[in-house]
């Protein structure tokens, strides 16, 4: 099932994600759900609170980028209730977007190198480093279950100039080859 994504100005896009367990009803059905919505949204990655569930999990495919960096070649993975243990290397910018901020991108500095430990869907825990892109998505898609979008991370005066593109964006007045799920709207 392709999910709608839910778009700024939804509260349930700033609120802290619960932990699940294993016995989460229908897991992997949400997980292989999860990945057709990001897939028919081209997205990269996709965590739970942008289809409106307030779980830590999130799923990335970078794939796609594996001419650029080859170990992103079988990059396909759910991460559930991760934890990032440490950020390290130097801060470098890159052009993000986010299917809960469409049409806004904007060149977003973060660390390098990221260290996480999560549970895959067999509730298997790991505990592993990325950098380069990899690391940049999973910071992405991590922060959401923080309740943090990466416009948190500009400059205020930048924050002020995407105001009227914000204000569009919850109200619908923007347009999406996916289903949006408005604010306040069921």
């Amino acid at each position: 099932m392709i999910y709608p994504i839910t778009v700024y100005g939804d509260p349930l896009l700033r609120q802290t994600a619960k932990p699940i367990n294993k016995d989460y009803p229908e897991l992997a059905k949400l997980i292989e759900d999860m990945f057709e919505t990001m897939y028919f949204s081209d997205g990269v990655g996709l965590a739970a609170p942008q289809i409106g569930l307030s779980i830590r999990i999130f799923v990335i495919d970078a794939t796609t980028y594996a001419d650029e960096e080859p170990e992103l070649a079988n990059f396909k993975k759910a991460f559930i209730n991760p934890e990032i243990i440490e950020r390290t290397g130097d801060e470098w910018a890159l052009n993000e977007g986010c299917l809960s901020l469409p049409e806004i991108r904007e060149d977003i500095p973060r660390p390098e190198m990221v260290r996480i430990k999560y549970l895959d869907e067999n509730f298997t825990e790991h505990d592993e480093t990325y950098s380069g892109f990899a690391a940049r998505v999973i910071q992405h898609e991590y922060d959401h279950l923080d309740g943090i979008l990466f416009i948190d991370l500009l400059n205020p005066l930048k924050r002020r100039l995407l105001k009227s593109k914000l204000t569009a964006i919850s109200k619908g007045k923007i347009s999406t080859k996916y289903r949006q799920k408005l604010p306040g709207k069921k």
